[in-house]
């Protein structure tokens, strides 16, 4: 075996594997002028050759590199998998199609079949790497303007969002009671979080409850914990949730479900800072710092009976307001970025991108799932889309309905327009601007609007235009 360095030109850095020597010469012409070339006989040498060189591309035959064929397009899966970054180019000597499509499921860029064309194998090698070099430069845009345009887990630009940040950072370094307000699927819990993490009790306790999630008879027990024999499933002690948020936070979402009589009960806890298991004798002094979340009219619920006024003034220290998803404008080609690097990275995927008007026609949609709903979507995009582009016809019909129906309503409203009127306006609009772009020539103006010129003439008397 033997590794050897062929050319050393300040070049792209590529290795070909392969046992067949009689390359050696194609490779010498062809690729060593071009790039900064290692010639290899094994797959045991690739790792050791990354270890030390920057390699941008490898040329593997799957033939030579391993026992055989197969146990070669392994090796090829074993890179691809190693860095998504790599070109990869499969060599055989095989027609057969099937090594073609397994080439191509475990990530070859490339597929040639022998004899090769060097030349040819030596431009396409060129384009691939011209674009992967694209993609990483786009990619490293892409996260250093997410990273300019996000706060912790949130994402967005926009103003109602720069508004948020603001008001997290004011409370996040105070014990202040906060409560997040917004639409289901808004993230109030990534806004929790972000309080958390950017104060003091970061790294400490963070107990996350859904009191809409829980029944109405177990809600007690996990919020307050119990005694052994408290009540007949009661096998053992165990601490509520409040007790577990000792010394860090606890984080009540949708706490308007609670009924009153554990909104009673909690509002005990807060005046006192203490908590009394169910069954228990003893209060426990608890250190925690509350942050609530809900969906609801709170006031409306106070006004009505359904939730305490003393309660109410307890949690609404500080409010922070998360707008919904249709209130955040140009914060759409931000999230919808942001998700699909999450959902193809957690899928093993290459990064896959959005046709504009996908970004157009979702940010006509109204959303009524908020960012979870986006989030769902673009999960659901990055599965069932097989290429590497989303286009609108991969869009849910009734979100194109949606998109289109808003559209009409814009150009129509509900109460119908005057057809006659409508015409008239747009008519002199268009005349009185290219009257102004030809300094008031009629003949230059209806050359402009590409009508004959005695036309104009009359649709300026037809107006009284001058």
């Amino acid at each position: 075996m033997r590794a050897a360095a062929i050319a050393a030109a300040p070049a792209r850095h590529i290795a070909v594997v392969t046992t067949d020597e009689s390359t050696l010469p194609d490779v010498e012409q062809f690729l060593a002028p071009a790039f900064n070339t290692t010639f290899l006989n094994s797959a045991d040498e690739i790792l050791p050759l990354l270890s030390q060189v920057p390699l941008e591309a490898i040329i593997l035959d799957v033939d030579t590199v391993a026992g055989n064929t197969n146990d070669g397009l392994s090796v090829l899966g074993e890179l691809r998998n190693m860095n998504q970054d790599l070109i990869l180019m499969a060599l055989t000597r095989s027609r057969s199609r099937s090594v073609r499509l397994k080439a191509t499921e475990v990530g070859a860029d490339e597929f040639f079949v022998a004899p090769v064309d060097f030349q040819e194998l030596r431009i396409v090698l060129e384009r691939a790497l011209e674009k992967r070099s694209m993609e990483i430069e786009n990619r490293r845009l892409r996260e250093q303007i997410a990273a300019k345009y996000s706060f912790c887990d949130l994402v967005g630009a926009s103003e109602p969002m720069q508004r948020v940040y603001d008001a997290v950072n004011r409370v996040a370094s105070s014990t202040t009671t906060v409560l997040i307000r917004g639409e289901s699927g808004t993230g109030k819990e990534l806004v929790a979080r972000a309080i958390v993490a950017t104060g003091p009790r970061a790294g400490k306790p963070f107990i996350s409850v859904n009191c809409a999630a829980l029944p109405e008879h177990l809600i007690e027990a996990e919020l307050f914990g119990h005694e052994k024999g408290a009540f007949t499933d009661a096998h053992t002690a165990r601490p509520g949730h409040i007790e577990l948020a000792h010394s860090g936070t606890l984080f009540l979402d949708e706490i308007a479900t609670l009924g009153l009589a554990l909104q009673s009960k909690l509002l005990r806890v807060l005046e006192g800072r203490a908590v009394q298991r169910i069954g228990g004798k003893t209060v426990k002094k608890i250190d925690f710092r509350l942050i609530t979340a809900s969906n609801e009219n709170l006031e409306e619920l106070v006004r009505a009976g359904r939730f305490r006024e003393d309660l109410y003034y307890r949690i609404h220290v500080v409010p922070i307001f998360l707008p919904p998803l249709r209130e955040r404008y140009g914060d759409m080609p931000l999230l919808v970025d942001h998700f699909l690097r999450i959902h193809c990275a957690a899928n093993g995927m290459a990064m896959k991108r959005v046709e504009p008007d996908v970004i157009e026609i979702l940010e006509h949609y109204h959303w009524p799932g908020n960012v979870r709903e986006l989030e769902n979507l673009v999960q659901r995009l990055v599965l069932m889309v097989d290429g590497p582009t989303i286009s609108a016809r991969d869009l849910p019909q009734q979100l194109l309905f949606s998109s289109a129906t808003s559209q009409e309503a814009l150009l129509i409203p509900e109460e119908g327009i005057h057809f006659e009127e409508e015409m008239k306006r747009i008519e002199i609009a268009y005349l009185q601007a290219a009257l102004r772009r030809t300094g008031g020539r009629k003949v230059d103006a209806a050359a402009l609007l590409r009508i004959d010129a005695r036309k104009i003439g009359y649709l300026c008397r037809k107006y009284r235009l001058p």
